[in-house]
Order: structure tokens, then C-alpha cells, then sequence
């Protein structure tokens, strides 16, 4: 048994495809299946069920599982110690966002990010908030940016920047004729949010939790953007995030988006990676650039 082998087997598990798992791993798909089957003579078990068109694992594959994943991110880590030593600010750094933070965040910061880190190179990925964490904690993400709080069972937390939310309403709403809006305003006004998973709507609803306003039952949307569309159709209102709302995301196309009075509803946004990691330096090199770029 090697070390190979088992980032095959993982690989393997997580993409339940042959194909995907050998371009995943670099190899062909028959060199993949022949080490996968190597390995389980090698143990005296199998671990897959091939069946048509599908992978499955077998009970002791699940069972094998997470610790094969446990060594394969330990002998990663051992790869970034070494290579810190030398220049801790190289290399590839795995970064998650969050798809209500990811779109407006990174134009913001990708050229300061550039020029303070030149030969730092971000891997980006877009997860919802219990996904990002399950990536991070599995070794797939070495950073992750999001609304905070979260729990974090093995995982480290640091604040970035607050974040203001906004009120969006169709134009020909009365509420779009005002300077700026209470949260009292939406008193019997139709919120629309997004589907469950994103944890903007859990924020959404327990801004609007003290005042009668009702969550349509007939839409959820799936992103920011499909949010403001059924808002412009006249659908309803909405919260967004104030990065959200600048530049070619602001008012237009049959929305208005008005600023609350004080105090202003908010969220806090963070970074979270392993307590375990090797990246501390590149880690926090990329939060210094975050924080002073949304404090300037």
C-alpha cells in the first residue's frame, strides 16, 4: 500500500466516477482502476462496488474512508511544512467563499492581493456555508471566507469586516420615494429570500423577526442576482448585502435600493481554517490584505 493509492481511493469516493476521479488524479482511467484494484488485493477487502454507470462504496470503504482522507491531508501538510520553510508566502493557498460574499468581494481585493502576493496563487471555490466548512475541515480548503459566527469544532475564526445590509424594492414601491427605511417600514411587506442552505436567509430572517413581515411561500431564489430580478418583476422586497449594491449591482432595471436608518442591521464576515494547518503565514498575509482593503 502506498500513498498513490490512497489519494486514487479517495479521489474515487468523493467523485463516484472512474473518469473523474483519473482526471482528478492526473492518470488515465485504466492506470486508476488497476491501483484501486491493487490495493484492495493488497488489503483482502473490496472497497468499491462497480456497477453501470455508477460507483458505489462498501461498508468497508466507508469505514476506510475518512481515514484514508486523514492521511493523505496529513502527508499534504508535511508537503506544506516543508515548502513554508523556504517561502511561506508561495504556492497554491485553497480559498472558499461563500456565494453571497465571493462575486462582490473578490474585485475588490484581487489586484491588492496580486501586488502584495505575487507568488501566492489562489485557488478559488464557491461552497455555502456548511459545505465550505466540511471542505475545510476535510483538508479540500485551506481558507475560508463567510458570515460569522460558526462553529467551529477544530477550526480558527477571525473577524474581517462588518458588512451593512440594504433594503431592495421595486420602483414603484412607496418605499422607494423614502431618504432611507426602518425595519418598522416593512410592516406587512413580502419578503423574498433565498433557498435554504444559504446562511444570507437565516441573517434575513432574524433581522425581520420582530415586525410582521411575511416570507413568500411561492419563491425561492437560488442567488443574489435571481433575488433582484423577481424583486425589479415587482415580487416582493429584499435584503442585500451593501457590497451587493455597488457599482453595476446598485439601483436600476425596475429596483431601488435604500439604505436603513439607525441602527443600520449588519453581519459579520470572517476567515475560518484549520488549527492543524501549515499555511498560518499565507493565511494570514490574505486576511491583512482583506481587512485593510475593506477598512480603507
Amino acid at each position: 500500500m502506498n500513498l498513490r493509492d490512497l489519494r486514487y481511493f479517495v479521489a474515487l469516493a468523493e467523485t463516484r466516477h472512474f473518469g473523474k476521479a483519473a482526471e482528478r488524479s492526473f492518470v488515465s482511467q485504466p492506470t486508476l482502476s488497476a491501483q484501486i484494484k491493487k490495493l484492495e488485493t493488497y488489503l483482502g477487502v473490496q472497497l468499491i462496488e462497480r456497477q453501470p454507470r455508477k460507483v458505489a462504496l462498501t461498508e468497508t470503504g466507508l469505514k476506510i474512508l475518512p481515514i484514508a482522507r486523514r492521511i493523505v491531508q496529513e502527508s499534504d501538510e508535511i508537503v506544506s511544512v516543508a515548502r513554508n520553510e523556504h517561502d511561506p508566502l508561495s504556492g497554491k493557498l485553497k480559498l472558499g467563499l461563500i456565494p453571497t460574499i465571493g462575486p462582490y468581494l473578490l474585485p475588490v481585493i484581487t489586484r491588492k492581493l496580486r501586488k502584495q502576493l505575487p507568488r501566492l496563487k489562489l485557488m478559488l471555490y464557491e461552497h455555502q456555508t456548511q459545505p465550505l466548512l466540511e471542505k475545510l475541515r476535510a483538508g479540500d480548503l485551506d481558507l475560508g471566507i463567510l458570515a460569522l459566527p460558526v462553529p467551529l469544532d477544530g477550526l480558527e475564526a477571525r473577524p474581517l469586516y462588518d458588512e451593512n445590509f440594504t433594503l431592495a424594492v421595486p420602483t414603484n414601491s412607496p418605499l422607494a420615494k423614502r431618504a432611507n427605511v426602518k425595519l418598522d417600514d416593512l410592516q406587512g411587506e413580502t419578503l423574498l429570500l433565498l433557498e435554504d442552505g444559504h446562511c444570507l436567509r437565516d441573517q434575513a430572517l432574524e433581522v425581520c423577526s420582530r415586525i410582521d413581515v411575511k416570507e413568500s411561500e411561492d419563491y425561492r431564489a437560488t442567488s443574489l442576482e435571481t433575488l433582484r430580478q423577481m424583486v425589479a418583476a415587482g415580487l416582493g422586497i429584499t435584503l442585500l448585502p451593501e457590497l451587493a449594491t455597488r457599482g453595476p449591482f446598485g439601483s436600476g432595471h425596475g429596483l431601488v435600493v435604500k439604505e436603513f436608518a439607525r441602527p443600520v442591521p449588519s453581519r459579520s464576515v470572517g476567515a475560518v481554517w484549520r488549527k492543524s494547518t501549515a499555511r498560518t503565514d499565507a493565511i494570514k498575509a490574505v486576511c491583512d490584505a482583506i481587512h485593510s482593503s475593506m477598512s480603507s
